[in-house]
């Protein structure tokens, strides 16, 4: 059954810059089997100013994934080399459920696969290719953003992530479907709830992306700790 992941892991400087530099789903990837698309990217931290020390947290590797199986995913944490440094990260095994948008190796997802209970957890992901020259407008729309998915109660854990110069993805973990939707919708109790729809109205506007989605999980099983935290996906 095909699966989908998401990894934190803490590695060594050089392992950390070889995944970040090399050819995404390139010829060291292809040789992985049952695996069907990769992204390695550097963990930020939300809300940060756009170019900071603060914002950047280059050890830390954020790897997002598609496999034909849950057997090669095992294989993979089990005998690549990066992969044994994200074995002893965290990660979580996700179910796809609904595709927005579309990028490059990720197209192929249905639109809907299956609906999903208001009140069942949920884990939303999402991945862009930035248009250079609209780099800093990004940054100045989508702060905001970070700062309210980072602040809502409804979310266990937020991140972005980035692959210079211009791979950009978001990774949230929320209580239920319903918390996610009223964020998205601007109806949620954080200060200011309509700054995502207010993102949302100004991409439209004038895009930021050459290729943008948004792919809504369900989580199936969770492993290892980040930073000392277990049990981050809330059980149903």
């Amino acid at each position: 059954m095909p699966i989908h992941s998401f990894h934190l892991a803490t590695v060594p400087p050089m392992t950390a810059a070889r995944a970040l530099f090399r050819e995404p789903n390139g010829p060291s990837d292809g040789g992985v089997p049952g695996l069907t698309h990769i992204e390695h990217l550097s963990l930020m931290r939300l809300g940060a100013p756009a170019i900071s020390l603060e914002r950047l947290r280059l050890r830390r590797l954020a790897v997002f994934a598609q496999w034909e199986s849950e057997q090669a995913l095992d294989d993979y944490l089990g005998t690549h080399p990066l992969g044994r440094h994200l074995a002893d990260g965290w990660h979580v095994r996700l179910e796809f459920v609904r595709r927005w948008g579309a990028v490059t190796g990720l197209h192929r997802l249905p639109l809907n696969a299956s609906a999903m209970d208001p009140d069942e957890p949920v884990v939303a992901v999402t991945l862009a290719h930035l248009k250079l020259p609209q780099v800093r407008r990004f940054f100045h729309w989508g702060r905001p953003v970070e700062q309210l998915v980072r602040d809502s109660p409804g979310t266990t854990l937020a991140l972005a992530a980035i692959r210079p110069p211009r791979t950009f993805s978001t990774f949230s973990v929320w209580n239920s479907v319903r918390e996610m939707r009223a964020m998205v919708e601007g109806h949620g109790t954080s200060h200011a709830p309509q700054r995502h729809a207010t993102a949302m109205a100004e991409r439209e506007r004038e895009d930021f992306h050459t290729e943008f989605t948004t792919l809504r999980f369900r989580p199936v099983s969770e492993h290892g700790e980040w930073e000392g935290r277990r049990g981050i996906v809330p059980t149903s």
